[in-house]
């Protein structure tokens, strides 16, 4: 039996890690993002699934349309869901590509991993919320040299597509959030 003097007794709070379990969880979570992509990129979008992809268009590395980039110079969600093209999840350069329509104007967006704030599947109501390394600049070394702003193409040289741009505010726990 421990007496009030016990040093063990539990106080109700744990204690600090000395192992980096909340960045291994993270890891583990941009991993699930990862391969969600890269199956879609092959298999397509099954059933009623598709993604919120929130990503900070001031990472260096992120390459968006400079009118985009004007509109959303801090962060932006894409929807993939029904019109999108060229889906990849490149883990050699560490970004995400895909084609989007904004406004009839056909887009290529690339993505580097670490640039991604969000991702969500509502369908499953599925969401992961990420906090960008500290030090943009260490990352950015390892993923790309400069941020860039690609050329829009024009409706002749991309499908007609729809895009939305929807805020993620709903989705903003860190963490799979399943009902």
């Amino acid at each position: 039996m421990a007496d009030d003097g016990d040093d063990n007794e539990f106080t109700g709070g744990l204690p600090e890690s000395l192992l980096p379990y909340d960045q291994w969880m993270e890891d583990a979570y941009r991993e699930v993002m990862i391969r969600a992509l890269e199956y879609v990129s092959h298999q397509g979008l099954a059933g009623e699934h598709h993604f919120y992809l929130t990503f900070r268009t001031d990472w260096p590395g992120t390459e968006i349309p400079a009118r985009l980039r004007a509109q959303y110079p801090h962060e932006m969600t894409i929807v993939l869901q029904h019109q999108f093209w060229d889906l990849k999840a490149d883990r050699i350069l560490k970004r995400v590509t895909v084609g989007l329509s904004f406004g009839g104007v056909g887009s290529i967006l690339a993505i580097p991993f670490a640039a991604i704030t969000a991702f969500a599947d509502p369908y499953i109501q599925l969401s992961l919320r990420f906090t960008p390394p500290e030090s943009p600049k260490e990352t950015a070394a390892e993923e790309a040299d400069d941020v860039t702003v690609t050329e829009e193409k024009t409706e002749e040289e991309r499908p007609d597509a729809a895009a939305s741009v929807v805020s993620l505010d709903a989705f903003r726990k860190k963490g799979p959030v399943q009902s």
